[in-house]
């Protein structure tokens, strides 16, 4: 069973029109309308409220039987976008601080040389490369979220 003909189920079983839902659920006329029709789907808030509101089950409002609907789909898609939002932003973070420590190294080595007593130059050498490949790597990270991020829209047109 669709999502659309469950919520026009309760809504009929609770003698409610369109409106009444709507206000008892503090949102529009058209958007049960929009349910009903499966034009949209609600949030995952508004599924657990229309859960409580009509003490059906989750189980029942989301699966609608034994075959997965339109809400399952939605769900499992949802899941997958958060995901993928929480990986490239994880990502790019890391990049950014990779980026952000390669320039102190640099910073770092720049300030803290110095010309000894004996008239020999103090140089901390080793940082330059180690900032140098800090901030390659922040770059490589940075490129491979958006790779990610292009080829996960490029599926997603399809």
């Amino acid at each position: 069973m669709e999502f659309g003909e469950q919520i026009r189920q309760i809504r009929q079983k609770e003698q409610l029109t369109q409106a009444q839902l709507a206000e008892k659920l503090h949102v529009t006329r058209q958007a049960v309308s929009n349910w009903e029709n499966n034009k949209n789907l609600p949030d995952l808030e508004m599924i657990i409220l229309i859960a409580q509101t009509f003490h059906v089950t989750l189980d029942w409002l989301i699966l609608g039987g034994e075959n997965m609907n339109q809400m399952t789909e939605k769900l499992i898609e949802d899941g997958r976008e958060t995901t993928q939002v929480k990986f490239r932003y994880k990502t790019a973070l890391i990049g950014m601080i990779l980026a952000a420590l390669g320039v102190v190294m640099m910073i770092i080595e720049n300030s803290t040389s110095y010309v000894a007593e004996n008239g020999t130059l103090i140089e901390h050498f080793w940082m330059i490369p180690i900032g140098l490949l800090l901030i390659l790597s922040s770059v490589i990270t940075i490129l491979v979220s958006g790779i990610h991020y292009l080829i996960g829209k490029s599926r997603k047109a399809k």
